[in-house]
């Protein structure tokens, strides 16, 4: 799949919503996109990105998931203009849900990160180790492990500082890139 040329096919966040989103959707989606924040030190590590980042988000406006964790990729990209974020929706782009499928299926959000040249660096999705652990807690009960401590955050903290970390991730493997540094003399 040509990434490049389905990047710039995406749609902003606010685009994605307005075109797929009902008035029900877009609701929910504001009310957690209100609820996010990110601390003053996720704020300054974000700001000290370098390198370009192309994201592909594949979505639905329905899905619950998403709704959870698409506003805190809005947040991320509001914090650097070198985060660049475009987003799709799953059922109009099969050709997408397929490339980017997960254990078997078109699951969402799934994301996927390119350099500024279009060269892929990894995957994620469909939700957080946090959002598993607690899954595992509530339909599996005490006999499934879900980790050494509990989480002191919310789910909600501790979901978005769990997407930090993978695009925080990213930016590092595309700064220390020997490919990438020799382009920008650095």
């Amino acid at each position: 799949m040509d990434y490049a040329a389905k990047f710039d096919e995406g749609l902003t966040y606010a685009a994605f919503l307005e075109k797929y989103g009902t008035d029900e959707h877009q609701r929910r989606w504001s009310g957690v996109h209100a609820e996010v924040t990110l601390t003053d030190a996720q704020r300054e590590l974000l700001a000290g990105f370098t390198r370009e980042m192309k994201v592909l988000v594949l979505a639905g406006a329905w899905c619950g998931d998403c709704v959870n964790q698409c506003p805190i990729f809005d947040h991320i990209a509001a914090a650097n203009d070198k985060i660049r974020i475009r987003f799709f929706d799953r059922d109009d782009q099969p050709e997408l849900a397929t490339a980017l499928s997960t254990c078997g299926a078109a699951r969402v959000p799934s994301v996927l990160f390119l350099s500024e040249d279009n060269h892929v660096c990894g995957r994620y999705g469909d939700r957080t180790l946090s959002k598993y652990r607690q899954m595992s807690q509530d339909q599996l009960g005490a006999a499934c492990p879900t980790g050494l401590f509990p989480p002191e955050q919310s789910l909600l903290e501790n979901v978005t500082q769990e997407w930090l970390n993978e695009f925080e991730r990213i930016q590092l493997m595309l700064r220390t890139s020997g490919r990438l540094r020799e382009l920008h003399g650095d």
